[in-house]
């Protein structure tokens, strides 16, 4: 059976990164007859450049015919003076909402071999694995109204819109809970019930849908002692789900914690399992081109891929391994360098993997 991919290699680093995902998921490919077939498309800078939107028509039409999507970043410093209405963060917002990848995965895990690269205590850390689960499709990313208008008075007021349905909450909670069951079978719900009338009707639903999930340990916690948390004692969380605006804030600050966001991947998924995958990490316009990026974030976002859309669990497991191997081995991208380690660069991380895959055969 043939699995369709759809490649958005994107903007910046987008491109070296992507190209070595695609080479692993090219070898797995051939050694376990996996069936894929990829097919490349532009979105962000890239495709504005080339079309004058972000997300042209031909992306839309690949993206919906494809199986996943495999997006490397968007985004750079030449298209920041653009209108807000075609910037390249704009493609990715639109192929989230086009495609309805309403539940972002994020999962923040410390590599043994990296303990020292975290900035926070190897005893804090040590071990950390969570699980960030992002409403992706609404909030205020996508409420409206939204704008800048000019007052009376001349003085100019930006504003804009938290909204979300009780259909919207149900649905990332549903899926939530259900990775909870995979996991440690712990939640925890992050708002700002508070203050927040909005956030206030998400622990309320949060709280109907644990009836569901009797074996789940269902708490709740506000987004800026979560933020602490985070720091103070990480391990305390299992899985957390939360809205598009405190998901995108928390999980940054959990990656931190692993001692690079190069290193973490992520899926965004419909209500059937079709997902885009892709690394947490910016495109990082001010090293694109240099070959210094580190790819295992996007090598470790095709095992996702691989995991959740294409019920690969084998060829998954045997990526993650390989990139443990890769570390086992003492070599390191720039990005988790510390004295001692052979520093690499991006094509040479991903042959690291691609060789402890051969090994392991």
């Amino acid at each position: 059976m043939t699995q369709k991919i759809a490649v958005l290699p994107g903007d910046g680093i987008g491109p070296e990164i992507v190209a070595e995902a695609i080479k692993i998921l090219a070898y797995l490919n051939t050694d376990m007859d996996l069936g894929l077939e990829f097919e490349q498309g532009l979105i962000g800078g890239a495709a504005y450049d080339a079309t004058g939107t972000p997300f042209p028509e031909a992306t839309v039409a690949l993206v919906k015919n494809a199986d996943a999507i495999l997006l490397g970043a968007v985004g750079g410093y030449q298209w920041e003076s653009l209108d807000i209405a075609v910037r390249p963060e704009k493609g990715l917002l639109g192929l989230r909402s086009e495609l309805q990848l309403f539940s972002n995965l994020r999962p923040a895990i410390l590599y043994p071999q990296l303990v020292q690269a975290s900035t926070l205590k190897p005893e804090v850390v040590s071990g950390l694995d969570i699980m960030i689960v992002r409403e992706l499709t609404g909030g205020i990313y996508f409420g409206q109204p939204r704008g800048i208008k000019t007052l009376e008075n001349g003085e100019r007021q930006g504003y804009n819109t938290l909204v979300y349905s009780e259909t919207e909450i149900r649905r990332i909670g549903h899926s939530a809970f259900k990775i909870a069951q995979k996991r440690g079978k712990r939640l925890c719900s992050v708002d700002k019930a508070n203050v927040l009338e909005c956030t206030e009707l998400w622990r309320e639903v949060m709280s109907d849908v644990h009836k569901q999930y009797p074996d789940v340990a269902l708490t709740h916690m506000y987004v800026d002692n979560a933020s602490m948390q985070l720091v103070r004692e990480p391990k305390q969380f299992d899985v957390m789900v939360t809205t598009n605006m405190f998901g995108d804030i928390l999980s940054d600050t959990a990656a931190m914690l692993t001692g690079s966001i190069g290193m973490l991947p992520s899926a965004s998924l419909d209500a059937h399992g079709k997902g885009m995958y892709e690394p947490i990490h910016g495109s990082a316009p001010d090293i694109a081109g240099k070959g210094v990026a580190n790819p295992l974030a996007t090598i470790l976002s095709a095992a996702m891929m691989l995991r959740y859309t294409f019920d690969q669990a084998e060829a998954a497991d045997r990526i993650e391994l390989a990139v443990n191997d890769a570390l086992n081995s003492d070599i390191r991208t720039a990005d988790i360098y510390t004295e001692g380690m052979h520093k690499v660069s991006t094509s040479e991380m991903a042959d690291a993997v691609i060789k402890a895959l051969k090994v392991r055969g």
